[in-house]
């Protein structure tokens, strides 16, 4: 007896030695979509020094593991196919073999979509009920598109919220859908209406990556290294690191249980009194963050969100975020802005990687004087559109589409149709025009400042849009030019359309104008200078 527990024992050690996984990040599952004409990297681990081959389409690859068991293999540029097939990872040492079937996987357009929750709010969110009337018919359609919506072509992985301060990730968490009833209710509406566009006009598969999180600023969104690449930059990444490693030194859980039970009491009195006395109720008080669930650490959501995604093959990016700096480092938004996107784009390393940001849409209540550089709102709009400066980068400029008292506009089919414009024109050679009229140069003729734009289409106009309707041109001088002289005073300024290109701004009372603004505030209402396209101009200065 004891002889055969033995045998059993040792049978049981042996099986033990030689079993090993095929460990994959979480986005290499069933229903996923490649990107095709260009190269396809798949990766992950498994025992040390296996051999590993990946096999897919016509293609079989093989490669062998290295002494960690890491392994990456390229396979060659794939045609569009909606062809649902397998994709097959199999593991082989010592003459055991693990093998992995992914199943449904489908080849086309992949983009990655990120940012905070302009980007993230999907359509179970965006079918509520609109906080202003005159709202709720961008409302409707947004519920009856995801009550009809049929197209198992049009994918989606949604990223799981995760955090990491000091490690890169590399599994993620996440899951495919497809853009049916009921799964489309996840779908980032932004993503979905940029990618329905796309979907239509090229007739392949398409995926969108949604990978955000509400109530984010860019900082934790950025890499470590993008931080290195400038010293303001660099030495607000270090006290914010010391800043953290100091509140982890000094978190007690349970005086922060403690603190959080006497809060809670108090706020339990509050209430009591507050309906006693026929008044609104306090907010419920919110308990303290663990320092490492912080999600405003910079690098924490690159770390744990973005680096398990890299290197999967995507055509470019979308973003849309910039709401949680307006009061937070809104001055050097567009700093950080351009050192993510060329971070992202050297951590990918792929020889192509588009990149096009939603511009802020307009929110509050619309100012009656010009401001200057205290409204942080205009500021990041600002930095936003200063990413122009780098190649292969769009502006989907939404100052015409947002609403006064929710920073959550429901129109989100026109944020992604004019994302989907600059995707069509430069990353599909479609010619057609896909942006509204962007500053150029300006040029002071004695009391007035002549300016010059690129990207006017037909031709520049005066236009008005409402909600979801395509923008008319109607008669009506164009508004929200403000202007200044060498007394520093901003005053609103006349203007009129000179020709097809150009623009002349004055004021009466200023002979000497300096500096001339466009559409400068969180909500420039009444902002009204567009193509013939219907496409509106991003807000601009004529002085850096």
């Amino acid at each position: 007896m004891k002889k055969s527990i033995s045998i059993i024992f040792l049978l049981v050690c042996i099986q033990s030695t030689f079993a090993f996984d095929i460990t994959l990040p979480s986005i290499f599952a069933d229903h996923m979509v490649l990107q095709r004409s260009q190269k396809v990297p798949i990766w992950g681990t498994t025992q040390a020094n296996a051999t590993v081959e990946v096999t897919f389409a016509d293609q079989k690859k093989q490669v062998k593991a290295d002494v960690e068991g890491n392994w990456r293999i390229d396979l060659e540029p794939l045609e569009a196919s909606s062809e649902s097939r397998v994709l097959t990872v199999t593991s082989q040492y010592n003459n055991e073999v693990t093998t992995l079937r992914i199943l449904d996987v489908l080849v086309g357009e992949v983009w990655l979509c990120s940012g905070q929750s302009n980007m993230y709010r999907p359509f179970r969110m965006l079918m509520g009920e609109a906080v202003q009337p005159e709202y709720e018919p961008i409302a409707a359609y947004l519920r009856k598109e995801a009550a009809t919506a049929n197209d198992p072509l049009f994918r989606q992985f949604k990223v799981g919220p995760d955090y990491s301060v000091l490690q890169e990730k590399y599994l993620g968490r996440g899951n495919w859908s497809k853009a049916v009833h009921g799964e489309v209710n996840e779908f980032s509406g932004t993503a979905y209406f940029f990618g329905r566009e796309l979907r239509r006009e090229l007739q392949v598969p398409v995926a969108i990556l949604s990978c955000s999180l509400g109530a984010t600023r860019i900082e934790p969104w950025m890499p470590k290294e993008a931080y290195q690449e400038n010293e303001i930059l660099k030495k607000a990444y270090i006290e914010e690191l010391a800043q953290y490693k100091n509140s982890l030194a000094s978190w007690d859980t349970f005086k922060e249980d403690e603190k959080y039970k006497q809060l809670l009491t108090d706020w339990e009195a509050q209430v009591e009194q507050a309906e006693r006395e026929g008044k609104k109720a306090p907010s419920k008080p919110r308990k303290s963050v663990h320092p490492d669930r912080d999600r405003q650490i910079p690098a924490t959501l690159f770390n744990a969100m973005i680096h398990p995604l890299i290197p999967f093959a995507v055509k470019g990016a979308l973003w849309y975020q910039g709401e949680s700096n307006t009061e937070h480092g809104a001055a050097t938004y567009g700093l950080k802005l351009s050192n993510m996107i060329e971070s992202w784009r050297k951590a990918w390393g792929q020889d192509t990687f588009y990149f096009y940001t939603c511009q802020l849409a307009n929110y509050k209540t619309p100012n009656q004087e010009p401001v200057a550089d205290e409204d942080g709102w205009a500021l990041v709009s600002y930095g936003q559109s200063q990413s122009l400066k780098l190649p292969n980068t769009g502006l989907a400029v939404l100052n015409d589409i947002g609403e006064e008292k929710d920073i959550h506009p429901k129109n989100k089919i026109d944020a992604g149709k004019r994302l989907s414009l600059w995707a069509l024109n430069q990353a599909y050679k479609k010619d057609i025009v896909y942006s509204g009229p962007l500053y150029k140069t300006s040029t002071i003729k004695g009391d007035k400042i002549i300016i010059e734009f690129d990207n006017v289409g037909s031709g520049l106009m005066v236009g008005k849009k409402q909600f979801m309707e395509p923008t008319i041109e109607v008669q009506e001088p164009l508004s929200r030019f403000q202007i200044k002289g060498t007394d520093g005073l901003w005053k609103w300024a006349k203007a009129k359309i000179l020709n097809k290109n150009q623009v002349e701004v004055w004021h009466t009372d200023i002979e000497h104008p300096v500096e001339v603004r466009y559409a400068w505030s969180s909500n420039p209402q009444g902002a009204n200078l567009y193509n013939k396209e219907g496409l509106p101009t991003s807000l601009f200065k004529t002085q850096d």
